[in-house]
C-alpha cells in the first residue's frame, strides 16, 4: 500500500501543492502541510484501509490547510510584536496537575470496568469504532451483523458507560 501511496502523491504532487498554496497563500507552508498530509495518510493506512485513497489525500490536505489557516487566525489575535520570545516561551499552559492526572486515572478504571460488564459483540464493536475509527458498515462486515445492529451496540456501549460513570462521580 505504501507503493501507491508513493506513487499517487509523486503523480499529484503539483496539483495538491497547488491546492495546498491557494488555501494558505504560503509556499513553505504548503509544502509543509503537503509532507504533513504524506505522513497522516501514511498512518491511516496502516490502521485501516481506504477506498478512494486520491480523495483521501486531497481531502486530508485541504482539512490541514484549513486548520493551517485557522490556527494562524487565532495567534494574530493574541500575537503583539512587542513581547519577547522569553515571555511567550514561560507563559503557563494548561497541563493537567496530579490532582486532574489522579481523578482521569479513577474515571479511566471506572470505564475500563463498566465496559467490561458489557456482551463481547458490543465491546468490540465499540472498539472498532473508537479504536481503529472502522465505519459503522465496515463493523458489520466484520463482525457478521447488521449496520443496525453496529450502531445499538455503540450506542448501548456508550450510555451504559456514561450512567456508570454518572453514578460514582455523583456519590
Amino acid at each position: 500500500m505504501s507503493a501507491l501511496l508513493d506513487a499517487l502523491f509523486a503523480q499529484h504532487k503539483r496539483s495538491l501543492l497547488w491546492v495546498l498554496r491557494r488555501i494558505v497563500r504560503d509556499q513553505q507552508a504548503a509544502e509543509d502541510l503537503a509532507q504533513e498530509t504524506y505522513l497522516k495518510t501514511h498512518q491511516a493506512l496502516a490502521n485501516r484501509r481506504i477506498d478512494h485513497l486520491e480523495q483521501y489525500i486531497f481531502q486530508t490536505a485541504r482539512n490541514l490547510a484549513l486548520d493551517h489557516n485557522r490556527r494562524n487566525r487565532f495567534r494574530g489575535q493574541f500575537y503583539h510584536a512587542d513581547v519577547s520570545d522569553e515571555k511567550l516561551q514561560n507563559i503557563p499552559h494548561d497541563a493537567p496537575n496530579a490532582e486532574d492526572n489522579t481523578i482521569e486515572c479513577e474515571r479511566r478504571k471506572l470505564f475500563e470496568k463498566a465496559l467490561s460488564e458489557l456482551p463481547l459483540r458490543a465491546r468490540e464493536a465499540w472498539a472498532l469504532s473508537y479504536v481503529e475509527e472502522l465505519t459503522y458498515q465496515e463493523i458489520a462486515d466484520r463482525l457478521g451483523v447488521s449496520r443496525n445492529t453496529v450502531y445499538n451496540d455503540i450506542k448501548l456501549v456508550i450510555g451504559y458507560c456514561r450512567d456508570y460513570l454518572e453514578r460514582f462521580e455523583n456519590n
